[in-house]
């Protein structure tokens, strides 16, 4: 076991194209999935947003996802990620808690297990978090829409993600009481 002392503060770089087309093909890699949600005065969630994406020249909504990376916080991995997708002005209230509502692995083979991404195995830790500022699409983000959390859980809505995310936001709908199961 490395001596912590000896661990840099902070990472002078992350992996290049290469290197990390490398480390995806020979081990699982932690993210983080954020369903960003606007909620009422007692909490209840209202609304849900979906990022618009263009991968691999198919549209899909999605959650906001990104690699948790060296060195980084679950909270600071969050942060970085909502900011990244939705911008500075979105005013996450991050959770005090670090605890996930689900674990997801995606798997680059079809059909394997409910999640996918074709690049690489992954695990996902998976959070609802509440935003209270305004929201612009940035990085791979083209569009952001709010909807309501009742629309969320549509079939028309899931029809729409791509890599079993569908199933990953009802179970964050379920997780806030808006779905039942």
């Amino acid at each position: 076991m490395t001596d912590m002392a000896e661990l840099p503060s902070e990472p002078s770089s992350w992996l290049s194209d290469r290197e990390l087309r490398q480390v995806r093909s020979e081990m699982p890699i932690l993210y983080v999935n954020v369903v960003p949600v606007r909620t009422d005065a007692v909490g209840l969630v209202t609304e849900v947003a979906l990022l618009l994406r263009a991968d691999e020249g198919v549209m899909s909504r999605a959650l906001v996802a990104g690699r948790v990376m060296y060195h980084e916080t679950i909270r600071d991995a969050i942060v970085r990620n909502l900011e990244k997708d939705l911008g500075l002005a979105a005013l996450a209230r991050i959770p005090l808690s670090p605890t996930p509502f689900a674990i997801a692995e995606y798997f680059p083979t079809p059909d394997f297990g409910t999640f996918h991404d074709s690049r690489q195995h992954a695990v996902a830790l998976s959070y609802v978090v509440a935003i209270d500022g305004e929201c612009e699409p940035s990085q791979n983000a083209l569009d952001i829409v709010w909807i309501s959390a009742e629309e969320a859980a549509t079939d028309e809505i899931a029809a729409e993600m791509s890599g079993g995310q569908h199933v990953l936001l009802r179970h964050a709908l379920a997780h806030c009481g808006v779905l039942s199961g």
